[in-house]
């Protein structure tokens, strides 16, 4: 009597891997058009964030005065509120905490303000705190924009190139330029909106998200251009699958990254990178299928 072969069972990984296929079974299933829209108007709200609210630039971007007081350990706004009214200007109060667990307090205030004056007024509150100040000429603060501007042009500009020679395909190659603009434009907008400031940090944080947003848009381009599935929407399927767990676990990182951080430097490059991620996220899986989705069904680069 032969022996009845047993039917094998899909293992953990299968089912996990079909069942979020499933789960995003419903952007294939969204129309090309509505896919290029939605993103579209949510990057024009942006643009007209960025002009209205745009980040204010850090200490090394305009120039300025910063007071470090260690071993102090007060609200920063009823600091920044006091500051204020016994100076007469307008200065940034935040705390911080070192990884030897020493806390602490910086003083951002504008060009002209004498650091020894705030020091004066800070030691009448805390007398036994620690000291330091340093200052930013605005020349070197100008400088220092002036490069980071050069910095972030030049980067797009590479990348621009690159992805022309390797796609040599024009629709294509604009769509990964503008999700990688749009990206840019969306963290730049959520920076103002939550008053992070534009830094040479920050800036670095942006030249970052053009490396991830390309990573993230040559392979969704890549697998539609070149698939080896039957179907658009299973080769869709199938990148997005793969894009949702890039997505994901580099969010996760950086969340836990801005979580635990004590910097508050890292803390801001986190959080303009988890910006800027989610905005790829609806760039690249949304706007830029789209635009493969209705380029390629039309026969021209299938």
């Amino acid at each position: 009597m032969a022996k009845k072969k047993r039917r094998k069972e899909p293992s953990f990984k299968e089912e996990f891997r079909t069942k979020k296929k499933e789960k995003l079974k419903f952007l294939a299933e969204m129309e090309p058009k509505k896919m290029i829209i939605y993103p579209l108007a949510v990057f024009i709200i942006a643009l007209l964030l960025v002009a209205v609210h745009f980040p204010p630039l850090g200490i090394d971007l305009k120039g300025g005065v910063v007071v470090t007081a260690y071993g102090v350990s007060v609200n920063p706004d009823e600091m920044e509120k006091w500051l204020d009214n016994q100076l007469g200007v307008n200065v940034r109060v935040e705390s911080f905490r070192s990884v030897e667990g020493t806390s602490g307090i910086r003083v951002y205030a504008p060009t002209g303000v004498d650091p020894l004056k705030i020091i004066s007024l800070l030691k009448t509150r805390f007398p036994k705190a620690k000291y330091t100040h340093s200052e930013v000429q605005p020349t070197f603060g100008e400088l220092a924009k002036k490069q980071g501007i050069k910095a972030v042009t030049f980067a797009f500009i590479a990348m621009a190139i690159v992805v022309f020679l390797f796609f040599r395909n024009p629709v294509s190659s604009l769509a990964i330029i503008f999700s990688a603009f749009s990206d840019m434009v969306i963290a730049v907008a959520s920076m103002g909106i939550f008053r992070i400031q534009l830094t040479t940090a920050t800036i670095a944080a942006l030249l970052m998200l053009i490396g991830y947003t390309v990573d993230s848009n040559i392979l969704l381009t890549t697998k539609l251009t070149r698939r080896k599935e039957d179907t658009i929407e299973e080769a869709y399927l199938s990148a997005v699958s793969t894009g949702f767990t890039m997505s994901t676990t580099t969010l996760g990182a950086l969340f836990m990254l801005w979580l635990i951080s004590t910097s508050p430097t890292i803390d801001n490059i986190a959080i303009v990178l988890i910006f800027g991620l989610l905005a790829d996220f609806m760039n690249t899986w949304i706007f830029n299928a789209g635009v493969l989705r209705w380029y390629l069904s039309r026969g021209v680069g299938s």
